[in-house]
Parts: C-alpha cells; sequence; structure tokens
C-alpha cells in the first residue's frame, strides 16, 4: 500500500449534492444528478495489476469463507475480461479500462442501507472538494444576473473589497469592454481571470463612473457577514470548508466593532463540510470545552468532539434559520448551539435529517472511496438520522421559491393562452404574485386575470402585450424574481421573522 493509500485525510459532515447522489437523481430524470458508488478495494488489486483470473465453476465449493472470496474475485475478473474484449459497444468506449473499472468501484459501494459511502473519480474527488471550500481566483463580488449587474455582496478581505467596490455599484466596464447588455457568465469570464493579474472595473456609483484597477487573487467565499442596522448583524454559512473557522471569526468581529448584539445565522442550504470547520465555528458561539457532538463507531466506541478557546462573549441572541438542505455539520451547530444556549430560537422549516459521518480514504492516482464510519449524537445524545430538527417557528418561504427550475423553463415555440393549464402557467402566476401583480389563482389554470397581469407585466418589461405566457415572458419572471430576492430583504419572511424575533416584537 502506498503512502497515498495510508490513511484517510479529512473528516466529512456533509449533505452537498455528492457524485453519490447525482447517479441516483439522474436516474429519476431529476434536474441536479447524483452518483451511487464504489467498491472495497481487495476486489480489484487484480484488474490494477492487469490479472485476468479464470472463472471459478460452481464445483469448487463457494461455501467457505475463504472458497467464497475467490469465488467472487473470479467473477469479477471475469467480467471484467467479458467486458473488455467482447462487449461490442465497448469499442465506442475510448476509455473503456478506466471506465469498467470506475463502474466496479461505483457499484460495490452503493447500497440502500448508505447513500452517503460511494467511490469518486480523481475528477469527481477535486470537484467534491471545491464545492465544500467554495474558492475561486476573481476579484470577491456577487451581483445580480438579469439586468443591470448591481453589486449585490463584495467578500472581506477580497481584492475588490481592498479596491473599494461597493453593494449597490453596477458594473458598466471590465478592460474597457462594455458589461451592460452581457450574460452573467461571460461577465464572470471576463472579470475573473489568473491570479495577480490586473483587471480595470468601471462601475456607476451616484450616477457618476467609478472606475478602479483590481488585482485577482483567490476568493474564499463560505461566509458572508453584513450589519442589518445598528446592533443586528447577519451572518451566513455556505458550507464548512476549509477557510470558514477563519472567515466566520473575521466577519464577526468586524461586525462587533460596528455594535454586535444580536445575530441571524442563516445555514439554509448549506450541506456541511469539514469536522475542523465545524470545532472552530462551534468555538466562536460556546465557551471553550463545550461539548459539541459524540462519534459512535461500529465497534461501540464514542469519541467526542470539543469546542477550544474564542467564544465572543458580545453576542446575546441568535436566530438560526434552517430549511430541507440544512444537513450534517449544520445540523450538528444547529443543535449545539440550541441545546446548550438559553438564546437561541430555530426559524425555518423542517432540516434535512444526516446523522452519520464520512471519511475518505485516498489512492495514489488522485481517487477517493468516501465512506461512512460513524454516526453522530447531540449533546443531549439525539440522533436526528432520517428525522432531522423541527423549528421553534415554522415558517415557509414564498411559494415561488419552491417551485421547480423544470417549471420555469419553455421551448422557444412553447406559448399558453387563455382557459389553458400549465405547471409553467402556475409558476408565471406565483412570480406574478411575488412580484406585486394581481392574480386570482396560482393553479396554473390561464384565467382572465392572469391574462391581465401577464399583459401589464409584458408592457411595463418592453415585451409583447399579449397576455399570453410565452419564453422571454417566463425567461423575465424569473429573472424578476431572483431581482428582488437578492436586492430586497423584505421578500425573505424567513429572514424577517428573525429579525422580528431579535427585536422583540
Amino acid at each position: 500500500m502506498s503512502e497515498n493509500e495510508k490513511k484517510t485525510v479529512k473528516i466529512k459532515l456533509e449533505r452537498h449534492l455528492w457524485p453519490d447522489e447525482m447517479r441516483q437523481r439522474q436516474r429519476r430524470r431529476q434536474v441536479s444528478a447524483l452518483m451511487i458508488a464504489s467498491l472495497a478495494v481487495v476486489f480489484i488489486v487484480g484488474f490494477l495489476l492487469g490479472g485476468t483470473l479464470h472463472p471459478v465453476s460452481s464445483s469448487s465449493g463457494v461455501g467457505s469463507p475463504a472458497n467464497t472470496g475467490k469465488f467472487a474475485q473470479g467473477k469479477l475478473d471475469s467480467i471484467y475480461s467479458i467486458m473488455k474484449n467482447e462487449w461490442y459497444f465497448g469499442k465506442d468506449d475510448e476509455n473503456l479500462e478506466q471506465d469498467l473499472i470506475d463502474s466496479a468501484l461505483y457499484g460495490m459501494s452503493s447500497s440502500a442501507l448508505d447513500p452517503h459511502t460511494t467511490y469518486m473519480s480523481a475528477e469527481q474527488t477535486l470537484a467534491f472538494s471545491t464545492a465544500i471550500d467554495n474558492n475561486f481566483v476573481g476579484i470577491g463580488i456577487q451581483y445580480n444576473a438579469s439586468g443591470p449587474k448591481i453589486v449585490t455582496r463584495v467578500f472581506v478581505d477580497s481584492p475588490a473589497y481592498q479596491a473599494g467596490v461597493q453593494v449597490g455599484d453596477i458594473l458598466l466596464k471590465a478592460d474597457g469592454q462594455v458589461l451592460t447588455d452581457l450574460p452573467s457568465d461571460e461577465v464572470a469570464d471576463l472579470v475573473r481571470g489568473e491570479a495577480g493579474t490586473e483587471v480595470e472595473l468601471e462601475v456607476l456609483r451616484n450616477n457618476e463612473p467609478v472606475t478602479m484597477k483590481i488585482i485577482r487573487g483567490e476568493v474564499n467565499n463560505t461566509v458572508y457577514g453584513e450589519m442589518l442596522d445598528d446592533t443586528l448583524g447577519y451572518l451566513e454559512i455556505i458550507s464548512f470548508g476549509s477557510t470558514t473557522g477563519m472567515e466566520c471569526e473575521r466577519y464577526l468581529k468586524m461586525m462587533s466593532e460596528q455594535g454586535l448584539q444580536h445575530l441571524i445565522l442563516d445555514l439554509r442550504d448549506n450541506g456541511g463540510g469539514y469536522l475542523d470547520a465545524l470545532v472552530s465555528v462551534s468555538s466562536l458561539f460556546l465557551p471553550e470545552d463545550t461539548l459539541i457532538m459524540t462519534q459512535e463507531y461500529k465497534d461501540g466506541r464514542r469519541v467526542e468532539s470539543h469546542t477550544t478557546a474564542g467564544q465572543l462573549e458580545n453576542i446575546q441572541g441568535i436566530v438560526i434559520l434552517i430549511n430541507g438542505d440544512t444537513a450534517s455539520a449544520s445540523e450538528v451547530l444547529t443543535l449545539a448551539l440550541k441545546e446548550q444556549r438559553e438564546d437561541v430560537t430555530l426559524v425555518g422549516t423542517q432540516s434535512y435529517g444526516k446523522g452519520s459521518v464520512q471519511v475518505q480514504r485516498p489512492f495514489a492516482d488522485g481517487s477517493v472511496l468516501k465512506y461512512t464510519n460513524s454516526r453522530w449524537l447531540s449533546p443531549n445524545e439525539e440522533w436526528i438520522n432520517g428525522t432531522g430538527i423541527t423549528p421553534d417557528e415554522i415558517v415557509e418561504l414564498p411559494p415561488v421559491m419552491q417551485t421547480t427550475a423544470s417549471s420555469f423553463m419553455l421551448e422557444e415555440t412553447e406559448r399558453y393562452t387563455q382557459d389553458q393549464v400549465s405547471e409553467h402557467v402556475a409558476s408565471a402566476q406565483k412570480a406574478l404574485s411575488f412580484l406585486g401583480y394581481a392574480v386570482n389563482r396560482t393553479d396554473g389554470y390561464l384565467d382572465t386575470s392572469t391574462s391581465q397581469a401577464l399583459r401589464q407585466y409584458q408592457s411595463e418589461h418592453n415585451l409583447e402585450a399579449s397576455g399570453e405566457l410565452d419564453a422571454a415572458t417566463l425567461q423575465s419572471l424569473v429573472f424578476g424574481v431572483r431581482y428582488s430576492w437578492s436586492m430586497d430583504k423584505s421578500v425573505d419572511n424567513q429572514l424577517q421573522k428573525a429579525v422580528s424575533i431579535l427585536h422583540g416584537e
């Protein structure tokens, strides 16, 4: 066994859409995808060394464990040889040998008992780590994807932050190229680039153009924070990546200098991440040596995780926002704070309910076996696997924010007229209602009120005022909802509930 194959690297407590999940969702023909995976290494040693075993006949006797292992190894190698040399469609696969091995690995580790154990190729392993760390090389801003490219976030200590870019700035040019009418992905391509290179960014601020020269660099953005008023702060943790503890501390100390007393901790859609990041973040909210969670292993061993030094004493009141995609490490943090602080309130919807811990066993080719090695229990010995965490205040998001992406997609030639029924019409009705237009129903029936609302919206947005639903109108409605959600915190009813609780209302 090589040095790279010896031991686990980092403990993961996650509920991201990893490769194991991708394959499953592809089979069900849903929008995102999930791959169910993998295999014990002993069964593929023959493949990796290029050896081929002959079939073992049933007369060999497969009753004993040793013979059963030999029989299984023989079958695997025989199937590999047949697929490699005789499978007709193998001629169409340029990487047949590697794909056969990967397929065996994926299949061996798939289990209805544990959807979180999976083999990952080198490419999938890199994507996995990148998803958790959520880092990139650029300038460190987020901007509205539709209409004017308005900056909605500037990450602290990023190149853009250092250069003076502000929330509300409108992106005009990058290195002299006009950005106004470009799609958001093309804008991103122009603004991003190699670390150490310069981009000249022109923005519109208070109706005056402002030009800044920014040196691109690596941006860590697993966390975002800002003050909502004189004493109330907002901290969103997107995932528990390698730099999350440092990012949280940086934002919290910055907000503390601005008068932070109460905090909204947003863990919505946070699928988890690294255990060491969880410990670092928990230590900012709990006294030193406080129990965070207990891991219980197959052999009955129990290992506790405790906080280190660093609690911020000025925070006297926390509301944690959770939803159905709040999972694993974010659920650990939620329960650790809820069970051990008297000033914590949970708002939102039921969390995912992932009570297992995965570790990675890396191999020399960059691939990894990610497997479950324990379950975790809260400080009060609660195991939320499959059930999740129930908020103190259940608040559903607006209906349009719960709508599937596919229902907002229309073919160019598709059109719905009055008295027709469609899920696309239902999505348009929810979007219109969210944006303040008068509709009498949201069940997908295009009645007179819907037609009138569509006509009004189309007239106000330079679209064909037909009162019918076409692809251009539906796409414009999607952009309108996204813009409103990113720019207007008043439409986030879960966030507003948190604000009212912390204000004592």
